[in-house]
């Protein structure tokens, strides 16, 4: 592209005229100076740093009971751990995330990483339950550099192979969200909880040493020139104007909703006869549904060649499939293993897919976006697991894939009612439209 040596396609082909809108967007970004390849290597830079950050949010659940016993927390205590956590990340996706389209997101991804473990040393020395509540929750916080880092990836990439990049960090993502159970959980039999939490700080600070010296200075977008107060209000503005950003959102919603109804609970009828399965046993379920990062990368490739749409009604339509394998866990642990895969798949291609379109709308307000975007993300995961658990308890594993089922069928439904009819376009083209 003529002009712009900021980034290269990672495998992508000639640019569609729908991208033209970026594109302009991108050719104005020329002054930054220095050229940056961003070659395959530094996107799988970025997915490692986004598996590594969003694992901290999700390292506690396995550790709860040993935590507890440790410091000699009350059972609700305990459950706060992983409540405070997941409002740290709320609040971060919020105030922190859009600050990506103020600042240098270099420095920023740099300081958040240090600041996160800083946060994880805390809590691996806690030596009172309020210490480690309090990290937990700075944990939590700090952990939302993982969507810093994943507009980031999406500013250098050209609009005729973001798909594709975005796919291949959110990989990382899925990765480090299902492997975070297991990895803790091995840790901490081999050297305690605490390790678990000095290990990953040590991960955090080599990663951010090593971010802040391979990354460029400036992305294609210029940063905003709003102050913090109007930046804020510009993510709720940005979801009153764009129909788009507001049905992504909602089909987010749904699909960690239906995501968060089977991680949340599957434990339980695993644990219980016929099958009686140890934690490490269940958690090594995690393996299985790393399945669903080819998913993010081959979503990220339709959505370069204009199949946005189609890739969104095949990934809802199998995600309510899936339900139907996943009922059958109590009698056929074959049919779980096939349930976990199509869920993981369905859910990982529709992620991708948004995160693409919605970035292309206004590439200038990439953090803001996505970080908006990602506050439904939280409540669809929250209200899954919520709504998951009291289910089992009250009447059963069959009540829970019902549950699952209609959260699936509404964003089925939602596509095709709202879908639109005509040529294949690019996602820039799409979102503009």
């Amino acid at each position: 592209m003529p002009g712009n040596s900021e980034s290269v396609p990672v495998g992508a082909g000639p640019v569609r005229e729908g991208a033209a809108r970026e594109g302009a967007t991108e050719e104005g970004a020329v002054g930054a100076g220095a050229a940056f390849v961003l070659s395959r290597g530094v996107v799988i830079l970025f997915a490692v740093a986004c598996g590594a950050a969003v694992a901290n949010v999700y390292f506690s659940q396995p550790l709860l009971v040993t935590m507890g016993h440790d410091l000699g927390m009350s059972p609700a205590l305990v459950g706060s751990v992983v409540t405070l956590t997941h409002v740290g990340y709320g609040l971060g996706l919020f105030f922190l995330v859009p600050l990506g389209d103020m600042v240098d997101r270099r420095k920023l991804i740099a300081v958040q990483l240090l600041l996160l473990m800083l946060a994880l040393v805390a809590v691996a020395a806690a030596p009172t339950a309020a210490i480690l509540l309090g990290g937990m929750a700075a944990t939590g916080l700090l952990a939302v550099v993982t969507q810093t880092l994943v507009a980031f990836a999406a500013s250098l990439a050209p609009a005729a192979g973001r798909g594709r990049v975005v796919g291949l960090v959110t990989s990382g993502v899925v990765t480090g969200i299902l492997l975070a159970r297991t990895a803790s959980g091995l840790i901490a039999d081999l050297a305690g909880w605490r390790a678990v939490y000095a290990a990953s700080a040590t991960l955090t600070g080599l990663l951010a040493l090593v971010l802040h010296r391979v990354l460029p200075r400036h992305s294609a977008a210029a940063p905003t020139a709003l102050r913090y107060g109007e930046l804020l209000r510009s993510t709720v503005t940005l979801f009153a104007r764009e129909r788009l950003l507001r049905l992504r959102a909602l089909y987010c919603l749904l699909v960690f909703a239906s995501f968060s109804t089977l991680w949340s609970s599957v434990a339980l009828p695993l644990s219980e006869a016929p099958y009686f399965m140890s934690h490490s046993a269940i958690g090594a379920l995690g393996l299985i549904g790393v399945a669903g990062a080819l998913a993010a990368t081959v979503a990220g490739r339709l959505n370069d060649r204009g199949r946005s749409q189609q890739t969104t009604g095949i990934a809802l339509a199998l995600l309510a499939v899936s339900w139907l394998p996943l009922a059958l866990t109590r009698s056929s642990l074959w049919a779980l293993v096939v349930g976990v895969i199509l869920l993981d798949l369905a859910v990982q291609a529709v992620h991708v897919t948004n995160q693409t379109l919605i970035y292309a709308l206004h590439p200038d307000a990439g953090s803001r976006l996505i970080g908006g975007y990602m506050v439904f993300y939280s409540i669809g995961s929250a209200t899954g697991a919520l709504a998951a658990t009291s289910l089992y308890t009250a009447v059963g594993w069959g009540a829970v894939c019902a549950l699952g089922a209609a959260f699936s069928c509404l964003g089925l439904l939602l596509w095709a009612f709202t879908r639109t009819r005509g040529p294949r376009v690019s996602p820039a083209r799409e979102a503009s439209g």
